[in-house]
C-alpha cells in the first residue's frame, strides 16, 4: 500500500487535498490559454447539446457479458421453445451458483454490452419468462429498476435490471459481515439499532439500548465492546428484522440473505477492541459512520486508515442528518470527498440520493474497490433509511462459489474470538471458520497453550446467528459448544484445527513494514502491539534488516518476537500493529517455527 496512507493514521488537519488547480505552475502561460480554450469549448459543446438531445444520465453500454460471475445479459425472452427453456434453467442454475444464491439479470442488452432496449410489450413478456424460468429452479425476482435507453425510435424502448434470489435449502442464506466503525457519539449503535429493530430512534438514543452488553454502556451510551447484530432479507428482497420476527431463529428462517452488523467501538480508548474486530471477525464491507454536524473528527481518519490498509471495501452513512441545516450536511460531503480523493486513499466517491443511485452503487461498489458510495440519513426522521436498505440488499458477495468450494476442500481451522461458560451447555467458543467444514461430534485440537502444544476437543453443537446448525462452511462465523472442555486451557488467538494438519507455532516471525506514523525512530528492542487475524499480543522488535533505524513512511523487513506465548501465524497474513501513536502495516514473510505440533503432557498420559 502506498506510504501516503500514513496522512489518515496522523494528527494532521482536516484540509484534505491540495486544489487540482495548485499542480499549475504559475509562469505556465500555455496551461491558462489551454484552460481558456476548454472553457469556450465546452459551453459551445453544451449548448449544441442542450438544442439538440435530450439529456440522460444512464451510460450507452456496459461492459462485455463475463462467462463467469453472477451477472447475464440478455436481449430478450419472447416464447422460448421447451429445448431452450430447459436451457436457460440450466444457465439460471449456474448464474445463482455463482453468486452464491444471487443472480442479476440485464434484460434489454446484447452479450456484447450494448442497451439494445425493448418495447414495453416485449419486456413485459420477458419478465413473464424470467419469472417461469425462476420458479423453476426454485427462486424469486425481484425488479430493481427499469429506464429507457436512448435509441433513434419512436417507440421508447426499455432495459430492466432483475435480482434473482434462491430460496434457501437447509438454512444455507447468503451471509454477509459488515463491520461499523466511526468517531466516538456518531450513532452507530443507534443506526443499527433502527435497522434491525424496525423503529425509529426517540432522539435519546432509545434505538440503541438493545446493542449494548454491559451497564456501563448503557450508562454512558458509549460502546466499549463487541456486539453483534443481523438484518434479513427474504428471497423477494423484503426486509426481515425484529419487528415482524420475534427471536433471531425466526430471522434465519425467512431471510434468503443475511445482512451480520459487527458494532465495534468509536472511543479511542476502545481501540484495541476495534482493531481486533476488523482483523479478526474477517468482515466482507466497513461501514464508516459520520455524523453531520461534527464533520470528520476523532478518530474518523484512523478507522478510515485501518479499514483501508485491512483492504476491507469502505461505504460511508453521515447520520444526524435532521440536527443541522443542508448546508452543514453539504460541508460535511464535501469535508468526506477531499479526503477520499487524497492520493493516499484514491477512492471514488459516489453521493446516493435516490434508488437508481442505490442500485447503482450496490453494482459498482462490488465490481471496483476504489468506489465509495455515500448515503445522508437520519435514524431519528427515518430520511432515506429505505436507500441503505435496498443497498444492503442488493451488495453482492465478494468471493464467488469457487473460492468458497476451494476453501471448503482444505483441512479444518476455526480462530477462537470468544469464549464463553453457558449454563447447562458449558465452554462455548465464538469465532470464524478459515478453511474447511465443521460438523458436530467431529475432534479437533486447539491450541497453542505456552508450550506450543495442542489439546484434544470434540465439538458437541454449533449455533450460526443464535439458531441451531448443523454443518458450518468456510467463511462463516459460529458459535461451537465444547461440553466440559476446561475454560482455563482456552484463550482470544487460538485456532482449532483438524488433528491432520501440521500447524506451524513460533515466536518468532519475519514481517515486511511499512511504518505509518512514529515521532521519533523505530528500532531494535521497541515493544509493540501486534495484531494479526485473531492474535493480538505485544511483540519485541529483535531486528531491522538492512537499517538501523527507521522513520514514518519507510519500509524495511522487521524480525519480531512474541512476549507472552508462541501463536499460530501463516505467510502472507495481513498485520498491523500499534504502540501510543506509533502505527504500522504489513505482511508475514517468514516464519521461525519452535517445533511442530506436539501433543500435550496430558494426553502422552492417557495414552
Amino acid at each position: 500500500m502506498d506510504a501516503r496512507v500514513s496522512e489518515l493514521f496522523g494528527s494532521g488537519n482536516d484540509s484534505g487535498s491540495q486544489d487540482v488547480a495548485s499542480n499549475v505552475l504559475p509562469g505556465n502561460s500555455y496551461g491558462v490559454a489551454l484552460k481558456k480554450s476548454c472553457v469556450k469549448m465546452h459551453k459551445k459543446s453544451k449548448s449544441r447539446f442542450a438544442r439538440n438531445f435530450k439529456p440522460s444520465n444512464n451510460p450507452p453500454y456496459l461492459p462485455p457479458e463475463a462467462e463467469e460471475g453472477n451477472i447475464e445479459y440478455k436481449l430478450k425472452l419472447i416464447n422460448p421453445t421447451q429445448y431452450r427453456f430447459e436451457h436457460l434453467a440450466t444457465q439460471m442454475k449456474w448464474r445463482l451458483q455463482e453468486g452464491r444464491g444471487e443472480a442479476v439479470y440485464q434484460i434489454g442488452v446484447e452479450d456484447n454490452g450494448i442497451l439494445a432496449g425493448l418495447s414495453e410489450e416485449d419486456l413485459r413478456t420477458s419478465l413473464n419468462t424470467l419469472h417461469e424460468l425462476a420458479e423453476k429452479v426454485g427462486a424469486d425476482i425481484t425488479v430493481l429498476r427499469e429506464r429507457e435507453v436512448d435509441f433513434d425510435s419512436d417507440v421508447p424502448r426499455k432495459i430492466a435490471e432483475v435480482l434473482i434470489r434462491k430460496v434457501p435449502d437447509d438454512q444455507q442464506f447468503l451471509d454477509l459481515r459488515v463491520a461499523v466503525i466511526g468517531n466516538v457519539d456518531s450513532g452507530k449503535s443507534t443506526l443499527l439499532g433502527v435497522l434491525t429493530q424496525g423503529e425509529l430512534d426517540n432522539g435519546r438514543g432509545r434505538a440503541r439500548l438493545n446493542l449494548f452488553r454491559h451497564l456501563h454502556e448503557i450508562q454512558t451510551g458509549r460502546t466499549s465492546s463487541i456486539s453483534f447484530e443481523i438484518l434479513g432479507f427474504n428471497s423477494k428482497g423484503e426486509v426481515v428484522n425484529y419487528s415482524e420476527s420475534r427471536t433471531a431463529e425466526e430471522i434465519c428462517e425467512s431471510a434468503s440473505k443475511m445482512i451480520t452488523f459487527i458494532d465495534l467501538a468509536g472511543h479511542h480508548k476502545y481501540l484495541k477492541t476495534t482493531i481486533f474486530g476488523l482483523t479478526s471477525y474477517c468482515p466482507d464491507f466497513a461501514m464508516l459512520v459520520v455524523s453531520a454536524n461534527t464533520g470528520i473528527a476523532g478518530t474518523t481518519r484512523e478507522h478510515l486508515g485501518i479499514a483501508m490498509a485491512l483492504k476491507v471495501p469502505i461505504f460511508i452513512v453521515i447520520s444526524k442528518v435532521d440536527l443541522c441545516m443542508r448546508a452543514t450536511v453539504e460541508r460535511t460531503v464535501r469535508q468526506l470527498e477531499r479526503v477520499l480523493k487524497q492520493p493516499g486513499c484514491n477512492k471514488v466517491p459516489m453521493v446516493v440520493s435516490s434508488t437508481d443511485d442505490a442500485v447503482t452503487a450496490a453494482q459498482q461498489f462490488a465490481q471496483s474497490p476504489n468506489i465509495t458510495p455515500i448515503f445522508t440519513l437520519s435514524s431519528v426522521t427515518g430520511e432515506s433509511l429505505d436507500l441503505i436498505k435496498v443497498f444492503l440488499n442488493i451488495i453482492p458477495p465478494l468471493s464467488n462459489s469457487k473460492e468458497q468450494e476451494e476453501l471448503m476442500q482444505q483441512l479444518t481451522e476455526f480462530q477462537v474470538d470468544e469464549i464463553y461458560t453457558v449454563p447447562e451447555v458449558g465452554t462455548v467458543v465464538g469465532g470464524t471458520l478459515s478453511s474447511g467444514i465443521c460438523r458436530e461430534g467431529d475432534d479437533l485440537v486447539v491450541g497453542p497453550t505456552d508450550l506450543g502444544q495442542f489439546h484434544k476437543l470434540t465439538i458437541e453443537s454449533i449455533q450460526r446467528n443464535r439458531s441451531a446448525c448443523r454443518v458450518l462452511r468456510a467463511g462463516q462465523a459460529a458459535t461451537l459448544a465444547l461440553g466440559n472442555f476446561e475454560r482455563s486451557l482456552l484463550r482470544k488467538g487460538m485456532v482449532m484445527v483438524s488433528p491432520e494438519m501440521d500447524p506451524t507455532i513460533c515466536w518468532m516471525f519475519e514481517a515486511e513494514i511499512v511504518l505509518l506514523f512514529h515521532a521519533k525512530t523505530f528500532h531494535k528492542g521497541f515493544q509493540v502491539t501486534v495484531h494479526i487475524g485473531n492474535v493480538r499480543q505485544t511483540a519485541t522488535v529483535e531486528a531491522v534488516c538492512g537499517k538501523e533505524e527507521l522513520r514514518t513512511g519507510e519500509k524495511a523487513v522487521v524480525v519480531f518476537k512474541f512476549l507472552k506465548h508462541p501463536e499460530y501465524l501463516k505467510v502472507g497474513a495481513k498485520l498491523l500493529f500499534r504502540e501510543g501513536v506509533t502505527k504500522g502495516i504489513g505482511h508475514v514473510t517468514k516464519l521461525q517455527p519452535i517445533a511442530q505440533y506436539r501433543p500435550s503432557q496430558s494426553e502422552d498420559d492417557a495414552a
